[in-house]
């Protein structure tokens, strides 16, 4: 009668090509889409399909991207304003920012190529709705005096950028811990054709635009 070996220690034989516990890759369970994402499926698709006669929903223009970048003049007298900035926008995005540098030496402005001059962050998928829904939500309507955004900036293409003056109206950032207050630009990509249809689908997802 053949009997098989036990291994040493009384475990039993793994399996070819199995990984051991150590080694395995963690599971990693799917969440549910952000809210704004679903809002998007849910009432900003039927209601663009209705109001621009689109045939199918492959024909309504969609977030694409959305880039926020900390551009610091400053920062040529004091480098410390671009770790501050990196550190802000990292606590506001959710995302390691890359930091920006001078192509060129300009003597005129004391700036030398490749000195550290600003910093930015580029979102894309659900970080991307997340940051948006927070923006529209929560931070812009901190703004002091808030009358809502221009209409207007748009670059012909359905992207819209617009600037912030000051990164305090984000909930992430401490005010005690500041080193100065800064301003941010905020560029929304989005796959629109027009800018009439970039500005309906941002109205539908919620920015305050001014009347």
């Amino acid at each position: 009668m053949v009997t098989e070996k036990k291994q040493k220690g009384g475990g039993k034989s793994k399996k070819k090509g199995s990984k051991s516990k150590k080694g395995a890759e963690p599971f990693v369970k799917r969440t549910a889409p952000t809210r704004l994402r679903a809002k998007f499926d849910e009432e900003v698709l039927p209601a663009m399909m209705k109001e621009f006669n689109y045939t199918t929903p492959m024909q309504v223009p969609k977030l694409k991207k959305i880039t926020v970048n900390m551009g610091l003049g400053e920062a040529l007298t004091n480098p410390k304003l671009i770790d501050a900035a990196e550190e802000e926008l990292r606590a506001i995005t959710g995302q390691k920012p890359v930091v920006t540098k001078a192509r060129k030496s300009i003597a005129t402005f004391k700036l030398r190529e490749g000195q550290r001059i600003g910093c930015s962050v580029t979102l894309r998928k659900e970080r991307m709705y997340e940051f948006f829904d927070r923006l529209v939500s929560f931070a812009l309507p901190r703004t002091r005096d808030f009358r809502g955004v221009s209409p207007k900036a748009f670059d012909g293409r359905g992207n819209y950028t617009f600037g912030i003056k000051e990164q305090i109206i984000f909930p992430e950032v401490n005010y005690d811990k500041i080193e100065k207050i800064m301003g941010l630009n905020v560029t929304v990509v989005t796959s629109a054709k027009t800018d009439e249809e970039g500005r309906a689908l941002l109205k539908h997802l919620g920015v305050p635009f001014r009347k």
